[in-house]
């Protein structure tokens, strides 16, 4: 079992940026396990926003968050973060980390794909 805290969300302004962190727990560590972070915006569906493997640090983006926001790990601290610059409105979302074990390179963007899932956190972008 893997439990999983996000933390950092805010409200700020268009083009400010923020650093959100997600904590695992149960396990000593992480090799292996794929952590992802999506969102969702009221009434939208939830949409992947990148993912990084635990073990090689290989990362992926979605396409809206490109050379905007940024996924690390700190291997120490069992920790990933997802540091978010220049922030748009459109951002505006309930942000999830999420942990799978041997996560798929072909469908790695699919929310099914993981099952174990943070509680979110609240992330605003006012104009």
């Amino acid at each position: 079992q893997v439990q999983l805290v996000e933390s950092g969300g805010g409200s700020v302004q268009a083009g400010d940026s923020l650093r959100l962190a997600c904590a695992a727990s149960g396990r000593p560590s992480l090799n292996y396990y794929s952590v992802a972070w999506f969102r969702q915006a009221p009434g939208n569906e939830r949409e992947f926003v990148g993912a990084i493997r635990w073990n090689t640090g290989l990362t992926y983006s979605a396409d809206s968050v490109k050379g905007r926001f940024t996924i690390s790990r700190d291997n120490g601290k069992n920790t990933v973060y997802l540091q978010m610059d220049s922030l748009k409105p459109e951002d505006t979302a309930d942000y999830y980390c999420a942990a799978v074990w041997s996560l798929s390179s072909a469908t790695y963007f699919r929310s099914s794909e993981y099952n174990y899932w943070g509680q979110g956190t609240q992330v605003t972008v006012s104009s």
